[in-house]
């Protein structure tokens, strides 16, 4: 299990770079949300040093000065909602954008761009 998450997040890498340098406007949005995804499970995997863990919720209990038992790290957690949460964002502004590229162009293809005013 300790050599599986890096791999993966290695293949989503790749795949999304990959999709990134497709010529399709649709490969292009759907590279940006494997990259997102990458992301995501990268900034889980490197917040502790022992990879994911299980724990308890980070409470203290009454009368007491530390945390009992293992717990779990809420600012990974918190990190990863912002960015899916901005991913989100940024894949609907795309998705908008290629409407509005695809409705004045009429191709998805991205070597067919070739002028930026509307005719």
């Amino acid at each position: 299990m300790r050599m599986l998450l890096p791999i993966v997040i290695g293949i989503l890498y790749a795949a999304g770079l990959y999709m990134l340098l497709r010529r399709s406007m649709v490969k292009l949005i759907i590279g940006l949300g494997l990259l997102g995804h990458a992301s995501n499970l990268l900034i889980f995997v490197a917040a502790s040093g022992r990879g994911l863990v299980r724990g308890g919720p980070p409470i203290i209990p009454a009368g007491s000065d530390r945390v009992a038992g293992p717990m779990a790290d809420p600012v990974p957690q918190a990190l990863v909602l912002t960015a899916i949460v901005i991913g989100f964002a940024v894949q609907a502004f795309v998705l908008a954008l290629f409407h509005r590229t695809h409705r004045a162009v009429g191709t998805d293809d991205l070597d067919a761009f070739t002028t930026t005013e509307e005719s």
